[in-house]
């Protein structure tokens, strides 16, 4: 453990927006060392978007239509591929221990995680992916939804992932099971995501689809910390 991880060991008790400033630091750091890991999840999700138009052809009108769903696809797809190492690395080193040991609130230095890992993976894609949009001929409205729709989207991806990257812990073969678990739960989150650019195609208006996005955020917010840090616990013991 280094001495960065170790501070917290000394540290006088404190409270929960501490903790989450503290875990959300040390995870944005270790995330910066390995930028190179975090370019080829980036890169996953461009060549996956981008397959999409070489395969099914240029009829604009096709591609119009598939496009906020291959996105989104693709965007649940990278977030997936990311989260074995949210908690991975700390559980194999003992780090995780010690943090679970430490005197901030286990639940909020869990978010702090969280928060990190979707400022490293998720809000990267949702940068980039009004430009790959214009792959599909979508106009600027739709184009603004789609962002907008990731950007309530993949927090609660985020937060729904690492309920099962905390539950799969230490099981062989658990990326497999981790897709299995997180997979059903992230079905939801594509519809409505997908479906607020299409309401903006067919000329609806998206603030019903991107409600449901709102309130899915807040309700994860409230309960994927407080649930990640028990399978945690039960993970350590």
């Amino acid at each position: 453990m280094t001495p960065f991880d170790a501070a917290v060991a000394d540290a006088a008790p404190a409270g929960a927006w501490e903790g989450v400033a503290w875990a959300l630091a040390r995870d944005l750091k270790l995330a910066l060392r390995s930028r190179p890991e975090l370019g080829v999840l980036l890169l996953f999700y461009v060549i996956v978007v981008t397959l999409f138009p070489l395969g099914v052809g240029p009829e604009p009108a096709l591609l119009r239509a598939l496009g906020p769903g291959v996105l989104w696809v693709a965007a649940l797809l990278a977030s997936l591929l990311s989260l074995p190492r949210l908690f991975a690395s700390d559980f194999a080193d003992g780090t995780l221990e010690q943090i679970a040991l430490s005197p901030y609130p286990l639940p909020a230095l869990v978010a702090g995680k969280i928060a990190a890992h979707w400022a490293s993976t998720g809000l990267p894609l949702v940068i980039i992916s009004p430009l790959l949009g214009l792959q599909f001929g979508l106009a600027a409205d739709e184009l603004a939804v789609l962002a907008l729709g990731l950007l309530l989207g993949t927090p609660t991806l985020s937060m729904l992932g690492a309920i099962g990257a905390a539950l799969t812990l230490g099981v062989r073969g658990g990326g497999g099971l981790l897709a299995l678990l997180i997979l059903p739960l992230y079905v939801p989150i594509l519809i409505f995501g997908a479906s607020a650019v299409d309401a903006v195609r067919g000329g609806l208006a998206a603030a019903p689809h991107l409600s449901l996005l709102g309130a899915a955020l807040i309700g994860a917010a409230v309960g994927a910390p407080i649930a990640t840090s028990a399978a945690v616990r039960i993970a350590l013991e």
